[in-house]
């Protein structure tokens, strides 16, 4: 018999694969590179931008239905998201969600090839990211999600994040799936922990089959066009699931809990002790679980979840995750923190990070909250934010850390939209991942005016080591691109933050400095209950529309000027 002649899928462009997935001949791209949408935080730092910063947006149909492509084009800033590329993304799925909401079926398909946050871009690409979180979450209510990790750069940073709350993960061999890359967990944590030039180790981790092998993808497929495209169309054939994986909290908190982090550990040992089956008595609540949460560090997440809730009825089914429900003007409010543990379970998260259990855990507390509020008053939530960094290790990546701060970022984005009002209190740091799992979902973005406030996609040593230049250029050229700086004030001209709150002392509160908090968490959660729960409040400030978020505002216009006329003539 003779055998059909495959055609590689990874050696395509962005733009190739884009036309490959839709049905013969309907490929249309939207933005396209005559449009000239171009990053304009690039040249002032010697980069040459690209016509259409790396991202391709292709409207067609699969199967006949209409449908939207996301390419993101590996070979341009190694795939890296950045204030034009991630609207692209971010708002296309947006158009995507209403389309389904207003009973029309737009099915949407995210291809990676990317590393993550584009760092010469930094907080445009968190915010971007937190944007595709929210409409993804809100997206796969209506018709499934689907991405595909072909291979080349692979899927890393936040977009490990984004990719992990799909409905169907479609990988080839060459791909790989992970929130930290090797040389990141080697900058951060040593090369006693990874070594990033040991590939057998890191493909053990991380490359497609293992992801396959231990569940945390749906198909692994050949690279071949024919094979990509037949289970693209077998995912939106298939009904939606119960359950996302993120959803799933109490099963990954099982799974985590027969993990011994002071054994060695690989994949294939990994994928045996997975593969047992889970008793049924596995499942903890969290007032069984509960266990003291004295002698934990003291930091600012410690600080004021103390200051704001008298640290009466404090709970915490893991240590470094503690919430306490409080009255605030009269109505219960839930505040939760994360908390440095010198006593964690897994050491790569024992100074604040959110780890494995960390992200699981605070999904767990937010949706325990919406349970109990199922059927009256939302309770509003509160995420007091003091967050250094996801934690960096090789079990982390094994794991699946992605999966854990995805599932955080799941669980508070379902609040919100169920309408509990979500605050994010920033106190303190609000690192890369952490802070996407642990806060950028919220409603509101409040933040203390204070030098250790701090927003950013990744630490200064790492983010040097990655762009390769010196912590001295990096600072040089936060005074060119303020979306590369660290600093709250910096982070505020993008016009995300809702306020700056002056005047407090961060470290120990006063009587009155409590009370300005509460007035202005009370004045936020009114103004949340009157308005939408989306984040569409983000580029719809004074401070975005002045300049902060310009091209962002400019891609989401064009875009859906473009997406109507597209509709318009063919669906």
């Amino acid at each position: 018999m003779k055998q059909a002649i495959k055609r590689s899928f990874v050696e395509l462009s962005a733009r190739e694969r884009a036309v490959s997935i839709l049905d013969q001949g309907t490929f249309r791209e939207l933005l396209d590179p005559f449009d000239r949408i171009e990053s304009p935080h690039l040249l002032p730092q010697g980069i040459v931008p690209q016509s259409d910063d790396g991202v391709v947006v292709a409207r067609g149909r699969i199967d006949g239905e209409p449908a939207v492509v996301l390419s993101i084009e590996g070979s341009f800033q190694g795939g890296g998201i950045g204030e034009v590329s991630g609207a692209k993304i971010a708002g296309a799925l947006e158009l995507a969600l209403h389309d389904n909401e207003r009973g029309v079926t737009t099915r949407p398909v995210v291809i990676f090839d990317t590393g993550g946050v584009r760092l010469q871009e930094a907080n445009h690409g968190l915010l971007a990211i937190s944007e595709m979180i929210a409409a993804v979450v809100a997206l796969r209510r209506h018709v499934p999600v689907v991405g595909v990790i072909p291979g080349k750069v692979g899927c890393f940073g936040g977009m490990s994040i984004t990719a992990s709350l799909f409905t169907t993960l479609i990988m080839t061999r060459e791909g790989r799936f992970g929130l930290n890359g090797p040389e990141v967990i080697e900058q951060e944590a040593g090369i006693e922990e990874l070594d990033s030039c040991d590939r057998q180790r890191v493909w053990d981790a991380i490359g497609a089959t293992r992801r396959h092998g231990v569940g945390f993808i749906d198909e692994l497929v050949a690279d071949d066009v024919d094979a990509i495209g037949a289970a693209i169309r077998r995912a939106f054939a298939a009904p939606l699931p119960k359950l996302h994986r993120t959803e799933q909290v109490e099963e990954y908190q099982s799974l985590l809990s027969r993990v011994d982090p002071t054994r060695p550990l690989d994949g294939a040992t990994l994928e045996k002790i997975w593969a047992e089956p889970l008793p049924s008595s596995e499942g903890s609540d969290i007032q069984q679980l509960s266990h003291s949460v004295e002698g934990v560090s003291v930091s600012r997440g410690r600080i004021w979840l103390k200051a704001l809730t008298g640290m009466s009825g404090v709970k915490g089914e893991v240590p470094s995750v503690q919430f306490a429900d409080a009255q605030l003007n009269g109505e219960p409010v839930r505040f939760i923190s994360v908390v440095p543990n010198p006593s964690a379970r897994f050491p790569r998260a024992r100074h604040g990070e959110v780890g494995l259990e960390e992200g699981w855990a605070i999904a767990k507390v937010v949706r325990q909250a919406m349970e109990e509020d199922r059927d009256g008053h939302r309770r509003a939530i509160v995420a007091i934010v003091d967050v250094p960094s996801q934690a960096y290790g090789y079990r982390e990546e094994l794991l699946g850390i992605s999966y854990a701060c995805a599932a955080a970022a799941d669980a508070y984005a379902s609040a919100r939209m169920a309408g509990h009002p979500v605050i994010a209190l920033i106190v303190g740091k609000a690192i890369s991942g952490a802070f996407l799992a642990h806060g950028f979902q919220a409603n509101r973005l409040l933040a203390l005016n204070d030098e250790g406030v701090q927003v950013h996609a990744m630490s200064k040593p790492s983010a040097a080591r990655i762009t390769r230049r010196s912590i001295e250029e990096l600072e040089e050229v936060t005074r060119k691109v303020p979306s590369m700086a660290y600093d709250i004030q910096s982070f505020a001209t993008l016009g995300a933050l809702d306020e700056q709150i002056d005047g407090i002392d961060a470290d120990q509160p006063r009587a009155t400095d409590i009370q300005k908090i509460q007035a202005v968490l009370t004045q936020s959660i009114a103004d949340i209950r009157a308005n939408p729960s989306d984040l569409s409040r983000r580029v719809r400030t004074e401070a975005a529309r002045s300049g902060g978020r310009r091209s962002s505002i400019q891609v989401r216009k064009l875009l859906q000027e473009q997406w109507e006329t597209f509709c318009h003539t063919t669906c």
